[in-house]
């Protein structure tokens, strides 16, 4: 599979949080052990966690799509450091996102959609390349960025719609 099959798994997902009535933001996280020795692959990639926004249905600042997965990766390989993970994003992670992904010490971002107004991996923070902190991390941008955006901007059309009509 390729970054752009991957982030359709996550779009699946961001559907599946619209459908809940949150914020339609998905995530996949796809490890790849790597021999640390050779930096050769041990094992083809697989997906080990899906989540998408919970943020609203479970009342949890914390539920952002990437956030769930993460965590859901760490208790799949029952480790901390996600060493050898790609996460997949629908949107470009915030602060708090971007902080988990260093912490875990993650491989690899890919995100579809830019954030504006709260990216935190190269739009408003590039905190996967500040060399201040002890880990770094790639992150490649714009993985279906269209599809990506549409459905983030067709939900809060309906959103502003439904709230105008109920006026």
């Amino acid at each position: 599979m390729n970054d752009e099959e991957y982030m359709r798994m996550a779009l699946e997902e961001a559907q599946r949080a619209a459908a809940m009535g949150e914020v339609p933001i998905g995530a996949v996280v796809v490890y790849r052990p790597i021999d640390k020795a050779t930096r050769r692959p041990l094992a083809e990639p697989r997906v080990i966690a899906r989540a998408c926004n919970i943020r609203e249905t479970q009342q949890d600042p914390a539920g952002h799509a990437e956030f769930v997965a993460m965590k859901a990766a760490a208790a799949e390989l029952g480790v901390w450091r996600l060493t050898g993970c790609t996460v997949y994003v629908t949107l470009e992670p915030c602060i708090m996102c971007a902080g988990l992904m260093h912490q875990a010490r993650v491989d690899r971002c890919v995100f579809g959609a830019p954030d504006p107004k709260a990216g935190a991996l190269g739009t408003l923070y590039s905190i996967h390349e500040d060399k201040r902190l002890n880990h770094t991390f790639d992150v490649k941008a714009g993985v279906l960025s269209e599809e990506c955006a549409t459905i983030l901007r067709d939900f809060f059309k309906a959103r502003r719609k439904k709230r105008t009509e109920q006026q």
